[in-house]
This record gives C-alpha cells, sequence and structure tokens, in this order.
C-alpha cells in the first residue's frame, strides 16, 4: 500500500467516529460533517479528502467497514453451521452499528431518497454477499440470487425491528432475527418443487430448439 493510500486509509477512519456521533444533531448534512471534521482538528480539504462525495461516501465507507468486520467474525468462527455463521455475521453488523442507531436510521432515509436508491441496493447487495461469501457460499447458478434475496430481505426486517428494540441486549431482537432465518431457510426447500413444475410445463410449453426440420412432401 502507497502512503498516499495509507494516509486516506487513517483520514477516513479518524473521521468516522467523529461523523457519526454528530449525525444525531446535524443529521447526513454538510454542516454536521464539517463540524465532525473541525472536531478531529482536521479542515475541510481534509474532510474533501476523504469523502469526496460528502455523506453518502461516508455511508458507503462505514457499511464497507461493516462488511469487513462481520465477515471476519464468521471467518474467525468454528465448527459453525451456515445457518450459524449467517445470524452471526447479522449480529455483528447490527452490534457494531449500536451505538449508532440514528446515524442507521437516518442513513436508510437518505438512502431511500430516488437519487441514492441505487446506492442504497448496491450497498445491501454488497453486504449480502459478503456475509454469504464469509459463510462458504461459492454459488454461481440462480442460487446465487435466491440465498442473497432471501437474506435481503431477512437482514432489512431485523434492521428495522433492532432500531425500535429497548429489550435488555436486544433480546426481541435475537429472537425475531432467528425466527426469520428459519423460515429463509425453509423457503427454498418449499420452492424447489413449484420450480421444477414451472420448468417441467415450460419446456411442454416452449418447443426445443433443435426439432428436426420436416422432410419435403411430408404432411
Amino acid at each position: 500500500m502507497t502512503p498516499n493510500a495509507q494516509s486516506l486509509d487513517d483520514l477516513r477512519a479518524q473521521l468516522l467516529p467523529a461523523i457519526l456521533d454528530e449525525v444525531p444533531f446535524e443529521g447526513w448534512t454538510t454542516k454536521g460533517l464539517a463540524h465532525a471534521a473541525r472536531s478531529c482538528g482536521l479542515t475541510e480539504v481534509d474532510l474533501l479528502r476523504a469523502f469526496p462525495g460528502g455523506s453518502v461516501d461516508v455511508i458507503a465507507y462505514w457499511n464497507a467497514c461493516l462488511d469487513t468486520d462481520a465477515a471476519a467474525a464468521i471467518t474467525a468462527a468454528v465448527g459453525l453451521k451456515v445457518r450459524e455463521k449467517i445470524t452471526l455475521g447479522v449480529r455483528t453488523r447490527l452490534n457494531l452499528a449500536v451505538s449508532h442507531k440514528e446515524a442507521v436510521r437516518r442513513g436508510l432515509g437518505l438512502l431511500a431518497l430516488p437519487g441514492h436508491a441505487r446506492l442504497g441496493a448496491h450497498l445491501l447487495s454488497n453486504s449480502m454477499s459478503a456475509l454469504w461469501y464469509a459463510a462458504g457460499d461459492r454459488a454461481t447458478d440462480f442460487n446465487y440470487y435466491t440465498k442473497r434475496g432471501l437474506l435481503a430481505g431477512v437482514y432489512l426486517a431485523t434492521l428495522l425491528y433492532w432500531l425500535d428494540d429497548a429489550s435488555d441486549d436486544h433480546a426481541a431482537t435475537w429472537a425475531f432475527l432467528d425466527k426469520r432465518i428459519a423460515d429463509a431457510m425453509r423457503l427454498p426447500t418449499l420452492v424447489a418443487p413449484l420450480r421444477e413444475g414451472v420448468k417441467r410445463a415450460v419446456q411442454g410449453i416452449i418447443p426445443p430448439f433443435n426439432r428436426p426440420r420436416p422432410s419435403p412432401g411430408s404432411a
């Protein structure tokens, strides 16, 4: 890693906690980011260098940090089943953000805006892929999309539940997560017969491309 790249990483790592602490007061705004930079003894030039895209760049960086830490937790776990690894990954992401629920809440609102919805979908896709890959999944067929789609639904539902959960140690959230994971793990088994039935039906309706051409003079 070059010195410049290293200093940029250090700059972002220094700014992120200060920005997250500022969000409950100023939101994901330019004013809030600038105030956070000053609290770190940095200038707005430093801020622009670290996050040229402003708040959405900070959110993307934070999301990538959570992805890395959640994947590391899964990789470090030994002897867990896939379901347990995925559960661990989701719990790790939420636990790492527990001190910054308001930043998460406002970040979701920002990413829901039309101008940022595509980025939000991209970040969610990256996060779900990171969890599955760390859990050992190497699917490249239709299951790749099925698994990530199911996990995205589980994660978003759990995230919204977690934001308003005031139970001790978020016990209610973890119970909610366990149930959603169990439901998601059962769904592929339930859907498989239907998928095969649809496949056979389609094959019966659509003729194969290699059907032989009728011979001349045949009726």
